[in-house]
């Protein structure tokens, strides 16, 4: 399966437009999913936070294992 992302602004219209950059890298047939993602609410945000700063803190002891050479 291949992803093609990008943005698009919606509007009041039932319809998303592809950019045409993008129609180009799709097959000219066959079967696609769509899914669409909407603005980032405070629990996403706060979530995301939270999951940069587990990222960013150093390695448990326990994790020091895997930094030792083979």
């Amino acid at each position: 399966m291949q992803a093609v992302e990008f943005t698009v602004e919606l509007s009041d219209k039932p319809v998303v437009a592809i950019p045409r950059d993008v129609a180009a890298q799709l097959p000219a047939s066959g079967v696609a999913r769509v899914i669409i993602l909407t603005g980032n609410d405070e629990d996403e945000r706060q979530w995301r936070l939270g999951a940069y700063e587990q990222f960013a803190r150093d390695d448990s002891p326990e994790d020091a294992v895997y930094d030792a050479p083979k």
